[in-house]
This record gives C-alpha cells, structure tokens and sequence, in this order.
C-alpha cells in the first residue's frame, strides 16, 4: 500500500547518498548548490518541493536544488551530518533526534497538523469507540511514542490502555485488512484515501480528539551549523517552497500531476496521488489557520514537546530519558519563513 505513497514507515530504513551537499554562496551569477534529504520515498507530502522544482521556483530564487533519493539512512541524520542542507521529518523526528545529539530544527511547516489516526476495518462491528481497542492487536510500526498514543487515546475514553503489539511496518494494513491485526495508525491523507480507493474502507479514532497533542507529521528541516551559514539561501529556499505549497492548494490536481510526472517510476497509481493531493487541500493540511503557508506554531511545538519528555519518550545520546526538560524554541524557527 506504501508503493504509491508514504505512510506511517519510520525513516530508520534508508542509505547514505554518495554527495557531499554543502553548497558555497556563489559570486559568479551561478546558481547556488541546495540539496533535500526525504524521509520516505516521494509522496504527496513532498509536492511543494516538486512543483517549485517542475515551475521554476528554485531557480528564480537562484538555487539549483538536488532532491537526494531515499535510501537508509534518516533524514535527520544527513541534515545533521552536512550530508543534505534540508530535509523532511516531523515533530517526533526533531523530538528524538535534538536531544540524542543531531543539532536539527523544524524551519518549515509544510503539513500544518498531524495527518495519523487510529484506523480498522469498516466491516469491524466489535469496534465503535476508542476504549473498544482494549485488548486487541495493533499493527505497530515500531516508532518510540507510537504505543502511548494509542494509550492515551483509549484511556481518554474510558478504557485501560491495554493492547497487544506486533510490529509489521508496512504489512500493517495488509494484516488489519486480512484479521491478523484490529487497528494501526494510518495516514488520513494516504492509507484512509487508498482504502476507500481500493473498496476496502477503513473507520478511524482521530487521536487529537482524545487528548493526544497536536503536531507536526510532516515538516521541513535543517542544521543549527547551516542556518548559521546561509541564512539568505535558506530564505530563498522556503520562499520557493512556499510558492510551490500554496501553488499545490490552489491548483492540487495538476500540482499532482507535476509530481507523478518527476516520479513516474515510483508513483505508478497517477489517481491515488490525485486523490491525495485533493485530500490536503479539503483537510486543510497544507495552510495553518490563519491561512499561512509555513509559519510554526510554537505553543503546539511546546504542548506535543511536553508530553513526549512527561512520558519520558525523549532520550539523551547515552540512550537514558532525559532529566530536564528541553527548552523547546531550540527545536523550531520561524525566522526563515517569508511573510503570507
């Protein structure tokens, strides 16, 4: 199901690209070198960076951008590491990966709220509300706070917080699907949007209603060291982006198309993407709520910062929970994201 496009893999499956990436500000009129790491293979969450690239974007902002292909290792690691300049992550990436020693932050918002829910079968009559999940199996992609978010959401209503676990990865929907596993997480963009494609629906439990923090489950990253040293080419990189996420709300099916068309060996379902790209728009994930394109929200970086580090989920780099909690405008800036 996660062929066409991403779902909830964690990034800890991907191999390091064979480029040096830091590009030097150039004084010759040529364009400036800019690479971006993924954090899974191109999906619809990517599509801004695709339409900048397809429209001209980049290079009118003078940047010559190499999107690195998708391998093992994570994207925060070749951020951190000089390997890419930017790169895809979430909320839990930069949560996990700051305090574990990788000077990474989120500069970008391109999904504006979290996209996952608690999804199961339609056909599941056993099924009607959170605290039902008790007892049954979850499909579990093995991500170190995946476990107290679907805890959190059955105690919320009621329940024990008691459940069975197998990790499958991306088989985790063809298990819910075939009664090998009740319930995973899935993407309400992607997973919900292919199920009901394909005639096998999926029911969902959004975790936000059920006390689980809002977050980032998708957004854009860089280095402490390389906003450090081209805070101007960062500028002009969002600005392109910028350009290229609001182009995909207004314009979705061809933003779509632009995006098949840069991927055509990975993106074989042309309609499933089309799809996609329709539910970002109609689910309001690419614009905050105030309209804007990009801009951070600090107070849900600092509520969702929180209740990883109370439930002692953030470790340091000795792999032990941390004892002080994070001052949490380190993990984000809004400083490079041009006004809307």
């Amino acid at each position: 199901m996660a062929a066409a496009v991403a779902g909830c893999s964690p990034s800890s499956t991907s191999s390091t690209p064979n480029a040096a990436a830091t590009p030097a500000a150039s004084s010759t009129g040529r364009p400036v070198q800019v690479s971006v790491a993924l954090d899974y293979i191109p999906n619809t969450n990517h599509i801004g960076l695709y339409v900048a690239q397809a429209r001209g974007y980049f290079a009118q902002e003078g940047l010559k951008v190499r999107i690195l292909p998708y391998g093992t290792t994570p994207a925060e690691t070749l951020v951190a590491k000089g390997v890419a300049n930017f790169g895809y992550s979430s909320s839990n990436g930069v949560a996990f990966a700051r305090p574990a020693g990788l000077a990474i932050k989120q500069v970008f918002a391109n999904i504006s709220k979290a996209q996952y829910v608690l999804a199961y079968r339609a056909d599941d009559r056993s099924i009607t509300r959170p605290r039902d999940l008790d007892g049954k199996t979850y499909a579990g992609f093995g991500t170190p706070s995946e476990n107290s978010e679907v805890s959190t959401v059955i105690t919320a209503d009621g329940g024990r917080g008691k459940f069975r676990t197998v990790v499958l990865d991306t088989a985790a929907y063809d298990a819910v699907y075939a009664g090998r596993a009740d319930f995973t997480i899935a993407a309400s963009t992607v997973e919900i949007v292919e199920a009901e494609k394909i005639g096998r629906p999926l029911k969902f439990f959004v975790p936000e209603d059920y006390g689980y923090p809002q977050n980032y489950s998708n957004n854009v990253i860089s280095s402490d060291s390389y906003l450090r040293a081209h805070p101007e080419v960062t500028k002009r990189f969002l600005r392109a982006l910028q350009k290229g996420y609001r182009f995909a709300q207004d314009n979705p099916q061809q933003a779509a198309d632009l995006l098949v068309a840069a991927n055509r060996t990975t993106l074989s379902d042309a309609d499933l993407i089309r799809r996609s790209a329709q539910a970002l728009v109609d689910g309001d994930y690419l614009r905050n709520a105030q309209g804007q394109f990009g801009v951070i929200d600090a107070k849900q970086w600092k509520t969702f910062g929180n209740y990883l580090f109370d439930k002692r989920l953030l470790l340091s780099g000795s792999g032990k929970p941390l004892t002080q909690r994070p001052n949490w405008s380190e993990y984000f800036t809004n400083e490079f994201v041009p006004e809307n």
